[in-house]
């Protein structure tokens, strides 16, 4: 753990501009740019509330935060994961020639996408003013989700980025695994509706979404610790996983790229 450290100061101003670069290169050749941030979870939003609130019944004025909180989350644990995953491949050119940690890359990748999606909460605190859901006292617990759900982003990020080295198609299965927890994330339906309810306990997505969702309310997530320790305890235990998987196998990845 203590040269992952070392090489993180010690390459901290190449892990910021690839930060940068990754935040660049989203956004390229867009007119609109970096404001697709901001537009791109607003309209999602709006499309998912016109479904389930007018098709389906969903009467709560409060809804579309509701919605936009889970989104968030899951397009980014999403977007980090899938980058993360492709970021060993991506800079394949470099890795050849010059020696750089090469964690530095998903953690680049997860970092550029946390950023993004920091920005990108702007709009959930504009939606929420208007529809009523303002702050109180635990809006500033939001903070403990968040950074477990970078944790476990940047874990499962370590693990997929090791593993699409020598199995490409790891890329397509976790297209539809992404798929799979996406449904069992409650992104725009209520949990409690459903009869397997084991599923979300099983879930430290599920759980981080659930306890960002307290937070905005303005409710105590820790009325129930078990959202709070279940997938922070899952997230220390897959960045573990990652980094040590990723340390085992790293020097073989210049024989696979």
């Amino acid at each position: 753990m203590n040269k992952y450290l070392d090489g993180f100061f010690k390459y901290r101003f190449l892990l910021r501009e690839l930060v940068k670069k990754g935040i660049k290169l989203k956004y390229r050749r867009s007119y609109l740019g970096i404001i697709w941030t901001l537009l791109e979870p607003l309209l999602t939003m709006m499309v998912l509330a016109l479904v389930f609130s007018g098709f389906y019944g969903r009467k709560d004025r409060t809804f579309p935060v509701y919605i936009l909180t889970g989104r968030l989350l899951y397009s980014f644990f999403s977007n980090g994961t899938k980058t993360a995953m492709k970021s060993i491949r991506a800079h394949a050119g470099m890795i050849k020639k010059v020696y750089v940690p090469k964690y530095i890359y998903p953690l680049s990748s997860v970092m550029f996408n946390f950023v993004i999606f920091l920005i990108s909460l702007i709009v959930l605190v504009g939606v929420s003013i208007v529809l009523g859901v303002y702050p109180t006292v635990w809006t500033v617990t939001a903070v403990i989700p968040l950074c477990t759900l970078f944790l476990l982003t940047l874990g499962v990020g370590m693990i997929l980025s090791t593993l699409s080295v020598f199995f490409r198609d790891a890329e397509y299965l976790w297209d539809v695994g992404l798929m799979l927890i996406m449904y069992t994330c409650a992104i725009f339906y209520d949990p409690s509706k459903i009869s397997h309810a084991w599923v979300f306990k099983i879930n430290p997505l599920y759980a981080c979404i659930k306890t960002f969702r307290d937070a905005v309310y303005g409710s105590s997530m820790f009325s129930e610790p078990y959202w709070v320790i279940m997938p922070l305890c899952v997230s220390v235990f897959t960045v573990l996983v990652g980094f040590g998987l990723f340390k085992w196998k790293q020097d073989s990845f210049i024989l696979h790229i």
